[in-house]
């Protein structure tokens, strides 16, 4: 169940956990549903706390530091997700990728996230990993670095316009330096922009659950003008909450080709359920334009809507981390 042949669209699952890996993530897998997989600081923090799958190895690393034992569980995980989707970039390296994120308490410090990312993914030791990056100022710097090494990135909490365009340049520089067949995907945050927004829009008369979708359509267009084939959009935060939404909302509105998105699993599950889907209709970059500026004519400041989001997409994956980091000191 894919479109990947028709437009090169691909769905990776926003999740890993030990269980998860050993069973349903490799059904998935074989019945070439999804094509690789991500994850944050606020998938592994709920993962490790919540599953006894890590148990026996928390058991053996309670003498290590707190970060250790982290990094320890989060790497055994992504080896075995590499491991997993290792065919999958065999046949096609555009897909067959897993993300591990690098220490989101560095997203400020350019030469900590570069140190980091290169650690870490000698630790991995696989092909098929990305590197996650915030798209800060610093990760701007650290993503052209780390692709320039032949590294592949994955540039995450994308929200504005701006940040697409400053990840693209700084991605497809480090790509062109590499001289490799190095990749990137830069992850452009959609349903949050509904979940903050919708109470205000529909206040406003506006249509709800459709802010996402445009921000992040314009973020497609401008990342397709570098014309670079190993940098893909990928839409990211596409769950929905409630039952306002249909489940696949967010994959099946944006269903365009060379994009990737990443889901959780009951998304993917309700996604798969319905159906084959026709590609979306992409709204042009006319059409979007059109859109925003009819957002300023009713006073919505879209610049202080990408602050708030980048601002608490930031803090959420620090106090993610910091809870794992104080659960495991016990």
């Amino acid at each position: 169940m894919s479109l990947k042949e028709d437009i090169n669209f691909s769905l990776w699952c926003d999740f890993i956990e030990r269980d998860f890996l050993e069973n349903k993530f490799q059904t998935i897998i074989n019945d070439k549903i999804i094509h690789g997989a991500t994850s944050n600081p606020a998938i592994f923090e709920s993962s490790i706390s919540n599953s006894t799958a890590y148990r026996q190895q928390l058991d053996m690393l309670k003498a290590n530091e707190p970060k250790t034992i982290y990094e320890e569980l989060a790497v055994r995980d992504i080896k075995r997700a590499a491991e997993l989707l290792k065919p999958l970039y065999d046949e096609d390296n555009n897909d067959g990728f897993v993300s591990l994120e690098v220490d989101p308490t560095l997203c400020d410090d350019a030469q900590g996230t570069i140190e980091e990312g290169l650690r870490l993914n000698s630790l991995i030791n696989c092909e098929n990993v990305m590197i996650k990056v915030p798209a800060t100022k610093a990760g701007y710097i650290a993503m052209k670095e780390l692709t320039s090494q032949g590294i592949h990135v994955n540039a995450t909490l994308i929200f504005s316009v701006e940040q697409a365009i400053e990840c693209a340049k700084a991605l497809d520089a480090g790509i062109k330096e590499s001289n490799k067949d190095t990749k990137a995907v830069i992850s452009v945050f959609v349903s949050r922009f509904d979940r903050l927004c919708d109470d205000l829009f529909s206040n406003k008369g506006l249509k709800r659950s459709t802010l996402g979708i445009m921000n992040a359509t314009k973020c497609y267009h401008e990342i397709n003008k570098f014309e670079n084939e190993n940098i893909r959009t990928l839409f990211a935060s596409t769950g929905v909450k409630g039952d306002e939404l249909a489940p696949s909302y967010y994959v099946d509105n944006l269903l365009y080709p060379n994009s990737v998105n990443t889901a959780p699993l009951n998304t993917i599950e309700d996604w798969v359920s319905d159906g084959a889907k026709e590609a979306s209709k992409i709204p042009t970059e006319v059409e979007c334009d059109e859109y925003f500026k009819e957002l300023k004519k009713v006073d919505i400041e879209m610049n202080k809507i990408y602050n708030q989001l980048l601002t608490d997409g930031l803090e959420a994956f620090k106090v993610s981390f910091a809870d794992l980091l104080q659960k495991l000191a016990k």
